[in-house]
Formats: structure tokens, C-alpha cells, sequence
């Protein structure tokens, strides 16, 4: 077990990114394909093919996730990653032709202090998102980077830079269950001015510090933290989480339900106007069957708690930006913080 989304059998994971605009782009692949749903609980998403998730369309299995930064401009990358799940075989035949289904999630970080040139001279310049999501595809391999790596490279949140982060575990009945997920939330993964995550509770193996919660909450551990200023309030936490048990859509809905709780574990405020907050979710059947109820309960509940994981990972494993007024990572903020 790597601890990352790439444990679960049938998934891999590439990044890429553009530093001088501080942005980039993650994709996930499912080899065989995977049977996959959709939750979204934030007031502002924006997504490619999400519709086509729900349990009513005919559409049964997708080929990729891509995850990417960009705002609007970003929803290029899944056209880059879908050339390449092309030229690889992926997908579905229609009269010769190859057809891969990625579906995708974006999230806003054009204020962050890269140089976006395609925002002043939108006729000369073309945005990199399509090159990033191919580039991202062709690197998926089951070892990626995480912190300011692909999809979170521009991300943020208050007070803290952002990033992208993964976990894994097991459930009691051998199933694997990973997250994904790039942190660009509009509220805060810290408990008040203190270096513990919200996520603390959940932890395995020092994977975020260690911390755990404080033995004692600080009085201002409730009161709302949000971005403002100098950045607008613009945001989107999104994410993937998988499993190799063997599902139908309607059953990986309720897991994306079930998932996006996951969230709510590890940051303040939440599904808040200005986030989009998309969690899909995926099953590779490589696993026995996994829809019954009381073994779906404990894969949804597996999978918030990977995702909880993996948002406090996302920020303590990031670096900031290299520009003026870019947030503070965790561990230079907090790098010496014990228990």
C-alpha cells in the first residue's frame, strides 16, 4: 500500500503542470474502464460530462477523471487526456471509431500570481490546459506527487497554500478503497491559528504531522475563516474517490454522497457559494461485488474518511508559490509544531 489512490486495482494517476502560470492538471485513468457517479454540494462547479454520471443516462463505464485548475479555461484538459485514451485504445467503438469518456472537475486559481497570458491577449494565446491534460495522461503511472503537483499547484485555502493530496485504505471485507483530491477550498483545514487539522481524528501513520486534534480546543476554534482579501473569494475543493469492489452507477452515487462527507471532516466552512466541491466516484470491479447495503455503508464511509485524509495531506504536503503575497504552506508556517 502507497497510501494513494493508485492502490485501488485499475487506477492510475499523472500530473502536469505549468509553473510559470501556476496551474496544472491531474488525471486519473481506470484500465478496463470503471463504473462511476458523481455528488457535487458546492454553490459554483464547474464540470465536463457530469450529467452523463447520473444513474438514469445510458452511459454505463468511464474511461478517466481529470482534475484540473483553469476556471472555465481549464475544461481543455479533458480533450488532451481524451486524445491520448484514444491513441491508447481506450473507450468505446462506434463504426471504427474510438470514443473515451473522461469526465471532469475544475477549480478557480487565476488570481494566484502566475502569469496567465491568455487572460490579456485571449486571441494571441491559448491556454496550456489541453497540453496539461495530455501531458497529465501520458505520465499516469501508480507513483505521482503530491502538495503543488498537477490540479494543485495554484490551489489555496484560507490562510494556507493548498494541494493536492491522496490516501488509501482497506475495509473489514478486503475491499480497496482511495481519494483524490485537489484543495482549493474557500474555508480553512486548520483548527483556529493552530497547526492541527480538522482531519486530525482520522490520521494513519503520521501522514500529516501526527498531530492529531488539540487537547484542548482554543476559544476561536469555531469562528469562520474563509478567503477574502487580497484574493477574491473564488474556490472549489474536487475530487475522486475509487474502489475496486464492483458496483452499478446508482451504487457509486450513493458512495460520491456518502464521500463528499468527507469534506465536511476536514474543512470550515463547506459547500459554501463560492465552492464547488465535486467528489466523483468510481469502481473498478476488480473486487467482488460490493452494492449490499451494510458493504456499501462501510466503502462510503471508507471513502470519507480517505478523503478527509487527503485534503490535510493535500496542504501539509505543499509548497508555496514563488510569487508576491502567494499563501504560506503548513510546514513553514507550522513546520515545527509537536503534539
Amino acid at each position: 500500500m502507497r497510501n494513494l489512490i493508485t492502490d485501488v486495482p485499475g487506477v492510475l494517476v499523472g500530473n502536469a503542470e505549468d509553473r510559470r502560470a501556476a496551474t496544472g492538471a491531474t488525471v486519473a485513468i481506470f484500465d478496463g474502464g470503471a463504473a462511476a457517479s458523481v455528488a457535487t454540494l458546492g454553490g459554483a462547479p464547474g464540470a465536463r460530462m457530469v450529467s452523463s454520471l447520473e444513474p438514469e443516462m445510458v452511459g454505463q463505464r468511464i474511461d478517466a477523471v481529470v482534475l484540473s485548475g483553469g476556471s472555465v479555461y481549464g475544461l481543455d484538459a479533458a480533450g488532451g487526456a481524451s486524445a491520448v485514451l484514444c491513441a491508447q485504445g481506450r473507450g468505446i467503438t462506434f463504426g471504427g471509431i474510438t470514443v473515451p469518456v473522461a469526465v471532469q472537475a475544475i477549480l478557480f486559481d487565476l488570481v494566484n500570481g502566475g502569469t496567465k497570458d491568455w487572460l490579456t491577449e485571449p486571441v494571441k494565446k491559448r491556454p496550456p490546459y489541453w497540453d496539461l491534460g495530455r501531458d497529465a495522461a501520458l505520465a499516469a503511472g501508480q507513483e505521482f506527487a503530491l502538495g503543488t503537483a498537477g490540479a494543485g499547484v495554484g490551489a489555496t485555502t484560507a490562510g494556507l497554500k493548498g494541494g493536492l493530496g491522496s490516501t488509501s485504505a482497506k475495509t473489514s471485507q478486503g475491499f480497496t478503497v482511495g481519494a483524490l483530491v485537489a484543495v482549493n477550498a474557500v474555508g480553512s483545514s486548520t483548527i483556529g491559528g493552530l497547526p492541527h487539522f480538522w482531519a486530525g481524528a482520522f490520521e494513519r501513520d503520521g501522514e500529516f504531522g501526527g498531530l492529531g486534534w488539540p487537547a484542548k480546543l482554543p476559544d476561536d476554534a469555531t469562528a469562520i475563516r474563509f478567503k477574502g482579501q487580497p484574493l477574491p473569494v473564488t474556490a472549489t475543493t474536487i475530487a475522486l474517490v475509487a474502489t475496486d469492489a464492483t458496483l452499478s452507477k446508482a451504487e457509486c452515487k450513493r458512495l460520491a454522497i456518502m464521500a463528499n462527507d468527507g469534506l465536511s471532516r476536514a474543512l470550515r466552512p463547506v459547500h459554501a457559494p463560492n465552492d464547488g466541491d465535486t467528489v466523483f466516484a468510481a469502481a473498478t470491479g476488480k473486487n467482488g461485488p460490493g452494492g449490499a447495503p451494510p458493504i456499501l455503508t462501510e466503502l462510503g464511509t471508507v471513502a470519507a474518511d480517505c478523503l478527509a485524509r487527503a485534503v490535510a495531506r493535500g496542504v501539509y504536503e505543499a509548497t508555496a508559490l514563488s510569487y508576491a503575497g502567494a499563501m504560506p504552506d503548513w510546514k513553514t508556517k507550522f513546520g515545527g509544531a509537536k503534539r
